[in-house]
């Protein structure tokens, strides 16, 4: 798939030109056209979707969909919420200055190959640094100290020291009239990286206190250790389930891991029996979140017997003429208990086990 142009107004920007000069794969292939992206880029192929306020256009260009969009300006009326579009067809320098770091506001021509740098970025790549477009960027929107982490985490960034000090005084008055929904999708995507240096990070660098103003203390744990020893598959709720999630907008299958948790907390586990009736059925994010957040031990522990199972059924306990009723969770349960101590009980060994209750 070969995108030509011969206006030399068609560049690739953002994340796809950083990537590139860092030497890493890009997934995601951001073009924009200075004018009007619609009436010019809709010749490329079919027309697979449209969106004129923001003045995007989605084309099939030789089977591949392909998103091009307009360059634009924005202003944020509320800080802290969603920009609004100002302008579309507006020239290139002001449509990249408007995003969050100067290694992100490079554009690369699609004609001639040419670096477009009009904020420094270039030079922040070569010195690893993260580095704020203007002194309000944090507070237009402070989804951008998330981001900054989750860069850092990736490429090695540090913060450039002015916007260090723009970080710590928006952590020090933060505005919670804000875009909650936002700061959930750069939660996910960092904590997603399975990073104990974002871990670490995000708590003692106070970042948390975007999403919870109440003090945490972080535990010293090495959570991609326990993420992996648990068979977590997306465990961005491990590294930040041990706070007050309120804030953010969870689905129900986010808030149940949450309430499992809590349940939790108050559920005695003092030998194994317990343990394994606690944590039988549990989801391995709350799992993982009781051995970050709570205690590690019982987990591990039922990590080690939770495939022992009884092999007496109901069937059995009808053959020796035990009619059904809640006896048979009873009965069940103390053969189980006498297997944790005896992983090794045959089913006949259980059998003449539960005659003896």
């Amino acid at each position: 798939m070969r995108i030509t142009d011969e206006t030399g107004k068609l560049f690739y920007v953002g994340g796809v030109v950083r990537d590139e000069l860092l030497g890493r794969e890009s997934f995601d292939v951001d073009i924009v056209f200075e004018g009007n992206a619609i009436e010019h880029c809709s010749k490329f192929g079919e027309v697979v979707r449209v969106n004129p306020d923001f003045g995007t256009v989605r084309v099939n260009v030789e089977g591949v969909e392909i998103d091009f969009a307009s360059t634009r300006s924005e202003t944020y009326p509320r800080a802290g919420h969603l920009p609004v579009v100002d302008k579309i067809g507006c020239s290139l320098k002001e449509d990249v200055l408007r995003r969050d770091f100067t290694v992100n506001a490079l554009a690369k021509s699609v004609k001639t190959g040419e670096i477009v740098d009009y904020s420094g970025g270039l030079n922040d790549i070569r010195a690893g640094l993260l580095r704020v477009l203007h002194d309000g960027s944090f507070i237009d929107d402070p989804t951008r100290i998330i981001r900054a982490l989750k860069f850092s985490v990736r490429f090695g960034f540090v913060l450039e020291e002015n916007t260090r000090r723009l970080q710590e005084e928006y952590l020090a008055n933060i505005n919670y009239d804000t875009c909650y929904k936002r700061i959930k999708k750069e939660i996910m995507e960092t904590f997603n990286l399975n990073s104990q240096e974002a871990f670490e990070r995000f708590y003692d660098e106070g970042i948390y206190k975007l999403v919870s103003p109440v003090a945490i203390e972080r535990p010293e744990v090495n959570v991609p250790e326990i993420v992996a020893a648990v068979g977590v598959q997306v465990p961005w709720m491990v590294y930040v389930g041990g706070m007050d999630l309120s804030r953010l907008e969870l689905t129900k299958q986010e808030q149940r891991v949450l309430n499992d948790f809590e349940t939790l907390k108050n559920t005695p586990l003092d030998d194994d029996f317990e343990i394994y009736k606690a944590f039988d059925g549990t989801a391995p994010e709350t799992l993982a979140l009781y051995a970050v957040w709570a205690e590690r031990r019982p987990v591990e522990r039922y990590l080690q017997i939770k495939d022992i199972k009884i092999s007496i059924t109901g069937d059995d306990l009808l053959s020796l003429g035990i009619k059904p009723s809640k006896q048979y969770a009873e009965i069940f349960d103390a053969v189980l208990k006498e297997k944790l101590k005896n992983p090794l009980m045959s089913k006949d060994e259980e059998v003449r086990f539960l005659l003896t209750l």
